[in-house]
């Protein structure tokens, strides 16, 4: 809260009713304060103090009626929407969860004092309960309403129900380069509208021997995964680029079969041939095994282009390897497969003492026609594709 200066007259009365109450004097500041009120001054810390006073002398109601004059004149005021779920929470007020959602949402001064760390602690624990209320009363409404959802609808009420309840937000595609108009946005991409997604988890143990043949081969080719020039204005690739803490074996590169790789992988080709994957110099189609050093964090960020998914096979993964796209975040698991949209904010962590591994490809987005297809390779390939970018 910024300074507020006051006209000499009302710092006089506060400053006597700071007096009275420094001596104990409750009713007497209470009544200076309330004359003052009568006066309608125009600070916020005024309002914040006659709401303290009223508190203590147990009128939480009115308490609240002085506070919320402080917010009219401060509406994000952090310390005066703290006290105000905490003088609803006093009253055992059912905004009172609500209440302290909206005060944590607001910057915080620094330093603050110890007993607004216990106040924060405690509305922490509120605001969590109160959301999972919400989500829980939510998700008994859709039940009780008797809609027959698919799996795929299923997910998406519950993403609703957490969005009202603000556990999770929502993120949208936001690619750095080519963002083709009106595709559908989705984090993970419901697995029933990639029917092949059986087949590649039961070639899981193929892929993986594959992979080892490939990554202990003298004439294999492994490069690291982020290959910016160092001129590029990517602050968020700083510590990965050129780095092989992430280091990627491609089968395929912007289009091109990197032969020294993909000769020894026949069964992971013959998959990859099989698959609807952008053919576009340049740019796509792309296959790799992506290799994840221990405790190596990939940053959060967007890919380049939304007219493709990507498809992620986990082949070794010790625990503690998680992956974030928007709101969901998910442990990988060896031989589960998934499609996301990488044009969504992700990131990904090793917490392991391990090397992480796993296969990734990419797949045209399932809402674009044929007739979309063939302009966006005519586009693309007039484009200049960033160098490093995949």
């Amino acid at each position: 809260m910024g300074v507020t200066v006051l006209a000499p007259d009302l710092a006089d009365r506060i400053a006597a009713a700071d007096r009275a109450l420094g001596e104990g004097r409750l009713a007497e500041a209470r009544s200076i304060l309330e004359d003052a009120a009568r006066r309608d001054p125009q600070a916020p810390d005024f309002w914040q103090r006659l709401a303290t006073v009223r508190k203590m002398g147990g009128a939480p109601l009115l308490a609240i009626e002085a506070i919320d004059r402080a917010l009219a004149l401060a509406p994000l005021d952090f310390v005066n929407l703290l006290m105000r779920a905490h003088l609803l929470d006093s009253a055992s007020h059912p905004e009172a969860g609500e209440a302290y959602g909206r005060a944590l949402a607001q910057p915080r001064p620094d330093p603050l004092p110890p007993m607004f760390q216990r106040i924060i602690a405690h509305g922490q624990a509120m605001w969590a309960a109160h959301q999972q209320s919400i989500t829980t009363r939510l998700g008994e409404a859709v039940e009780a309403s008797g809609a027959d959802l698919t799996p795929a609808e299923r997910t998406r009420a519950e993403r609703f129900a957490s969005n009202i309840a603000r556990t999770t937000r929502p993120y949208h595609s936001e690619p750095t380069h080519f963002a083709w108009p009106g595709l559908r946005e989705a984090e993970f991409h419901h697995r029933t509208g990639f029917p092949w997604l059986a087949e590649l988890e039961s070639l899981t143990p193929t892929i993986r021997a594959e992979m080892n043949a490939v990554a202990n081969a003298p004439d294999a080719a492994l490069v690291p995964y982020v290959k910016y020039a160092d001129s590029e204005p990517l602050a968020q690739w700083r510590e990965l680029n050129h780095n092989r803490d992430w280091t990627a074996i491609h089968l395929i590169e912007r289009g091109v079969t990197v032969a020294a790789n993909a000769a020894h992988c026949p069964e992971t080709t013959g998959f990859l041939a099989r698959m609807e994957q952008p053919q576009i110099a340049g740019c796509a189609a792309n296959a790799m095994f992506s290799l994840l050093a221990p405790r190596t964090h990939i940053p959060p960020h967007v890919g380049v282009a939304n007219f493709r998914l990507l498809c992620h096979l986990p082949l070794i993964v010790p625990d503690r390897c998680w992956f974030r796209v928007g709101a969901d975040t998910r442990d990988f698991a060896e031989g589960q497969a998934w499609v996301f949209d990488d044009t969504i904010e992700h990131e990904a962590k090793n917490e392991t003492d391990r090397l992480r591994v796993i296969f990734i490809f990419d797949i045209w987005h399932p809402d674009l026609s044929p007739a979309e297809r063939a302009a966006i390779q005519a586009a693309v390939s007039a484009a200049a594709m960033p160098v490093g970018a995949l």
